[in-house]
């Protein structure tokens, strides 16, 4: 009875650490330096007007806070989720970390980056870093529905960064 226990947890470490993890990567160029990028992009109160993915950010974006997030991937329910804050750098980073109901279920490390390109224009990075158990239910979803929302994301943060 222990080696089939033993045997068992060996194939779910394994496949954890294989099959149930997912990342979506994207990236856009911006014809802006990053402290303009930022200034609109932190501007979180404004999400509701002109952000397609992310509707809503509330709370203080503060390392080690919790926010209020409302997303809505093209297609699909609004889900709201309160992740943790782990990195806030100005004019550089945010990255958080949320969980479906608890850690290991389900876990999305969010990442926003800001890459100065030393020619007037700005590399915007948004991914994302999925693991858990249930990753593999939702890997189809994840790479057409929301990469496709990170998409719009980026081109509206794009369009308005550029017109101001």
């Amino acid at each position: 009875m222990h080696y089939l226990l033993t045997i068992t947890i060996t194939i779910i470490l394994s496949l954890k650490l294989t099959t149930m993890a997912f990342e979506i990567k994207t990236k856009i160029i911006i014809d802006a330096t990053p402290q303009k990028v930022w200034s609109i992009f932190s501007n979180f109160k404004n999400y509701s007007q002109w952000n397609p993915f992310i509707q809503r950010l509330t709370g203080a974006v503060v390392e080690g806070q919790k926010i209020e997030v409302l997303i809505q991937a093209p297609g699909s329910k609004p889900m709201i989720f309160s992740p943790e804050v782990l990195t806030y750098q100005e004019e550089k980073e945010l990255t958080w970390l949320g969980h479906l109901f608890f850690r290991g279920l389900f876990d999305g490390k969010h990442h926003f980056r800001l890459i100065e390109n030393n020619d007037g224009t700005t590399t915007f990075i948004q991914n994302e870093e999925f693991k858990g158990v249930l990753v593999p239910l939702f890997k189809r979803q994840l790479n057409s529905k929301t990469r496709e929302g990170f998409i719009q994301m980026n081109q509206m943060l794009k369009e308005l960064v550029e017109k101001a």
